[in-house]
């Protein structure tokens, strides 16, 4: 027992420190610090935005459900629930479509004189420019907020997958061959550790809209969701609920594109990613593409 204790302590001590960025906290801080003075000294009427300390309160009956403040009274992880599912099953399906024609569309010069100058058009068009149609193709529910879902995060993983595609350099993919690497080996060794960087910042900017057309895609009129209570609650004139529900999206979002940067780097572990201390390495190592 005792030798068992000894190495547990060992392992904890020799674990890397996780070192906190405090200066990303400094906003937020700015932020709650205007908003508790303007709110309760009652410059600002409650109805238009409530105070921090009743916001709080109604987060923590959404969640639990103690003081049945307001119609949603713990019903949070069902909402919760049913907005995760939408937005994985619209990124997923976005991260297939825009990785394989990415790809396709990168490495063979035909297939993108074929299909760029048509998606480049089609991205043109805002997002709320196709609540109409997809109303009309698919009716009100699920089927239109995940085809929005999809849409929306398709372009920013496509654009920067084919971007990054494109710039492999013939000299890397001669000397594969040289070295008798076939067409499998050379996607696995060198387009893809290469083109890897820029697909993450692809795959990060199309979760983050994801999580955007979600809102946009449960307005319709679906009965569960975060964007559905957005809805209900301003027919319903809860202020206090709609900056509750945009509070969980915005953790949500951080929490998926923390989990995804993690994923992403036991694929392929960047310098500053590898040991686990940043999630910005892919920020770093690869540059955007306009979405």
């Amino acid at each position: 027992m005792r030798r068992f204790l000894c190495k547990l302590k060992t392992n904890i001590l020799s674990k890397k420190r996780v070192n906190v960025d405090l200066v990303g906290f400094i906003i937020p801080l700015t932020l709650i610090v205007i908003w508790c003075f303007v709110t309760l000294h009652g410059r600002i009427p409650s109805y238009i935005l409530p105070n921090p300390l009743k916001l709080g309160q109604i987060i923590i009956d959404f969640a639990f459900g103690i003081w049945n403040l307001t119609p949603y009274s713990g019903k949070l992880f069902e909402n919760l629930t049913a907005s995760i599912i939408r937005v994985l099953c619209g990124f997923g399906l976005a991260t297939f479509l825009g990785l394989a024609l990415g790809f396709l569309s990168g490495r063979i010069y035909f297939i993108r004189r074929l299909s760029d100058p048509f998606i480049h058009a089609i991205r043109a068009i805002p997002g709320i420019g196709w609540l109409p149609l997809a109303i009309v193709w698919f009716g009100v529910g699920e089927e239109t907020t995940l085809f929005l879902i999809t849409l929306a995060a398709f372009f920013p993983i496509y654009t920067n997958t084919a971007f990054s595609a494109s710039q492999v350099s013939p000299l890397f993919l001669r000397a594969g061959r040289m070295l008798g690497a076939n067409k499998i080996t050379l996607f696995s060794t060198i387009i893809l550790p290469a083109t890897f960087p820029s697909i993450i910042v692809g795959l990060r900017l199309g979760l983050g809209i994801s999580w955007a057309y979600l809102v946009l895609g449960e307005l319709t009129g679906v009965t569960k969701g975060l964007g559905a209570v957005m809805m209900d609650s301003r027919m319903l004139g809860h202020v206090e609920m709609i900056i509750t529900a945009m509070v969980f999206i915005a953790i949500l979002g951080r929490i998926t594109d923390i989990i995804l940067v993690k994923i992403c780097n036991l694929i392929y572990p960047s310098k500053e990613g590898a040991g686990g201390t940043s999630d910005t390495g892919y920020l770093r190592l690869g540059t955007p593409a306009r979405s």
